[in-house]
This record gives C-alpha cells, sequence and structure tokens, in this order.
C-alpha cells in the first residue's frame, strides 16, 4: 500500500494519509530511533533492555523527505543522517505499533 500524502506536524510527527480514510502518525523519535540503516540496527542490537536513548534536537527533526521508488521513503535528518530507508509496509508497522514499540 502506497500513502497519498506524507507531512511532518510541528516536527513532532510524520503524519501519513494511506488513503480510504485512513490516516497514522508516529513519533519522530520513534521513527529516529527505529530507523531500518544498518548502522542504527546494529547500535540497537548492543542496547540493553533498559536502554533509553536521549536525541539531540536536530536527530529528530526532518530536513527532507524523498520517495525511493515506489516502495519507500527516505528521511534526511537535521544531523545530516540520510542512509535509512522506511518501506511503506515498515511505515505502517510502526505507526500500528506506536503503543508498544518506545
Amino acid at each position: 500500500m502506497k500513502p497519498v500524502s506524507i507531512e511532518v506536524i510541528k516536527q513532532k510527527n510524520l503524519l501519513i494519509n494511506w488513503g480510504e480514510d485512513t490516516i497514522t502518525k508516529i513519533d519522530l523519535k520513534k521513527l529516529r530511533r527505529y530507523c531500518p540503516c544498518a548502522t542504527c540496527a546494529m547500535e540497537r542490537e548492543k542496547e540493553s533492555k533498559t536502554f533509553i536513548p536521549l536525541y539531540t534536537s536536530d536527530q529528530i527533526k526532518v530536513f527532507k523527505i524523498f520517495e525511493v521508488g515506489n516502495y519507500a521513503i527516505g528521511i534526511t535528518w537535521k544531523d545530516g543522517h540520510n542512509t535509512g530507508i522506511y518501506e511503506f509496509p515498515y511505515l505502517n508497522y510502526l505507526a500500528k505499533e506506536n503503543n508498544s514499540l518506545k
């Protein structure tokens, strides 16, 4: 499923309109925390279960969102990080798991 539109709301949430009256939102801290790039995934594997991530304001501000093919978006964060490719099913998963993933 491809989103109809994606926008950043008040530099706090990513709002995704999936069409047919389905709109989801993802907190930008969560989006950055679960960046799918290899570097971030490796860092998450090293963390303990009690790890609480702390981000600078630049790490959770979106500078640019760009489409990757017909299957994903890329995000350039204000700190320059831009290697995560967020596939649409993954975004849908993060949105649905809004309360269980921290």
